[in-house]
C-alpha cells in the first residue's frame, strides 16, 4: 500500500516525532510505499491568500500546492500527527489543509449537495494534547475536536476513517506510557496487508 504522512510539529526530539519515526520504520518492514510531508521542515507557507482563493474558483492551483495533492492523489492511507494546541490543530496544519484542501480537488457541490473527492481513500489521525482524557471528557471537548476535525474536514472531503488517537496528558508521559502508546500505534499499522492493495 501507498502511505503518505503529514507531519506537524516543529521539535524532532518530540512525542509526535517519535511516533512518525516509529510509523515508517513498521511501514518500511511490512514493504509499503511511504512518503512523509514535514510541513516545518519544508517550510510550507500556511496562509491561504487571495491568490489562492481567486485560483480555486478557477480550478487552478500553483505548482507547490499542486504537487502536495499529488502526494495525496497517489496515497491509499494518509495520516496525519500533529498536537492538539488551543483545542485545535497547529496553524501550519490548518494552513496545509486551507491551501491544499482546495475546493474541486478535496470536495466540491454538484447541484448544491456537497461531495467529498477523496474518496476510497483511509485516514488516520494521531493527536497529543497536555489535558486529561477526563478533563475533555468532562467539557464534552472530545466530542467537539472528533466533530470538528474529523466531521468537519476528513469524512467532509471523503476520506474513510480508520482510526483518531489522542495521547492525552503527553508533556507528562513516562517511557513506559510512551511504550505503550508506541506499541499501540504499532498495531495499527501491522494489521495493513500490502497485498490489500490494488496499486
Amino acid at each position: 500500500m501507498k502511505h503518505l504522512i503529514i507531519y506537524a510539529h516543529p521539535n524532532q526530539e518530540s512525542l509526535n516525532a517519535q511516533f512518525k519515526q516509529s510509523i515508517d520504520n513498521v511501514l518500511q518492514q511490512q514493504e509499503h510505499k511511504v512518503i512523509t510531508r514535514d510541513l516545518y521542515q519544508l517550510g510550507f507557507d500556511p496562509v491561504l491568500s487571495l491568490e489562492d482563493m481567486d485560483g480555486q474558483r478557477k480550478g487552478y492551483v500553483n505548482e507547490l500546492i499542486r504537487q502536495e495533492q499529488e502526494y495525496i492523489s497517489w496515497a491509499d492511507v494518509v495520516t496525519f500527527i500533529y498536537p492538539i494546541w488551543w483545542t485545535g490543530m497547529p496553524a501550519i496544519m490548518k494552513g496545509y489543509i486551507d491551501r491544499v484542501f482546495s475546493y474541486g480537488f478535496a470536495y466540491r457541490y454538484d447541484q448544491g449537495i456537497q461531495k467529498g473527492l477523496l474518496a476510497g481513500k483511509q485516514a488516520i489521525i494521531l493527536n497529543t494534547h497536555g489535558k486529561s482524557h477526563e478533563e475533555y471528557t468532562a467539557i464534552g471537548m472530545d466530542k467537539a475536536l472528533l466533530l470538528t476535525s474529523d466531521k468537519g474536514i476528513y469524512t467532509y472531503c471523503g476520506f474513510q476513517i480508520k482510526e483518531h488517537l489522542f495521547f492525552d496528558k503527553a508533556d507528562r508521559a513516562t517511557p513506559e506510557v510512551v511504550e505503550m502508546w508506541l506499541a499501540t500505534i504499532r498495531n495499527v499499522y501491522t494489521i495493513m496487508d500490502p497485498q490489500l492493495s490494488n496499486h
